[in-house]
């Protein structure tokens, strides 16, 4: 009874689910970065899980509970006791699993490293696409059609392929995380889809092989983009996940 209160009084009908997944995925990153970053200062109880020698990755039970969650959420519905609870247990376990994001992707334990920034910028986007979601924003521009235009199928299938296009020429053209962004908000993929393709992106390889100018005015706005904004990028992402480790300088 209190649940359904809540909902109707706080958020749109079936989005509580969504809302209680969005708050227990963040804390849980939060909450693991913290014991990740003190366990690897060397401070307060925490350790790592390592039976027999072998350590265990949080990625392991997260896997778990994002299997138990998302099962449990079909199965339960978008409203009531259980569709809430086990979109706690699907955020959490979500969490787990996309804080570790670059050990899948790499296969490998890069988590203080580099490359383990992916982790830390693969959640940030997850938590604003959720974000978008719960603002009224669907997929691929579909909340912009009417009711009309909804019934009419053949509006809809139409607007629905143009920003899919939009998306898919942004992904080759190397700009992933305006791509991802513009399924839920189809202005950003249609300007990633018009402007220049990043160099090495399948699009470049393919259309600018015969055009120099292009591919030096793609390799002189990437460049200028590098400069302005990854120096940035990178102090978020510290700030958030902890800095990554320094390979020590091999003297001669």
């Amino acid at each position: 009874m209190g649940m359904s209160w809540f909902n109707r009084n706080f958020v749109e009908p079936g989005k509580l689910p969504m809302l209680l997944a969005l708050g227990s995925f963040v804390l849980t990153f939060v909450v693991t970065r913290t014991i990740t970053r003190l366990i690897r200062a060397g401070r307060g109880p925490f350790r790592n899980i390592s039976p027999g020698g072998l350590h265990i990755h949080h990625v392991v039970p997260g896997v778990i509970l994002t299997v138990v969650g998302g099962f449990g959420a079909v199965a339960s519905g978008r409203h009531g006791v259980g569709a809430g609870v086990f979109a706690v247990v699907f955020g959490v376990g979500a969490g787990l699993v996309l804080d570790e994001f670059a050990l899948i992707l790499h296969l490998d334990d890069v988590y203080w490293t580099e490359q383990g920034r992916k982790s830390v910028e693969v959640v940030v986007l997850t938590a604003a696409l959720v974000l978008l979601a719960l603002g009224g924003f669907s997929p691929l521009g579909v909340n912009d059609m009417t009711a009309q235009e909804q019934h009419d199928r053949a509006s809809f299938l139409l607007t629905l392929t143009i920003n899919f296009g939009f998306v898919l020429i942004a992904l080759f053209k190397g700009k992933f995380r305006l791509a991802v962004v513009g399924t839920l908000v189809p202005f950003v993929a249609l300007v990633a889809a018009i402007r220049l393709a990043r160099p090495g992106s399948p699009w470049a390889r393919r259309f600018y092989r015969r055009r120099a100018r292009a591919r030096a005015r793609s390799a002189m706005r990437v460049y200028r983009h590098d400069r302005r904004w990854t120096r940035l990028r990178r102090r978020a992402q510290d700030f958030i996940g902890g800095a990554p480790d320094r390979l020590p300088v091999r003297r001669p």
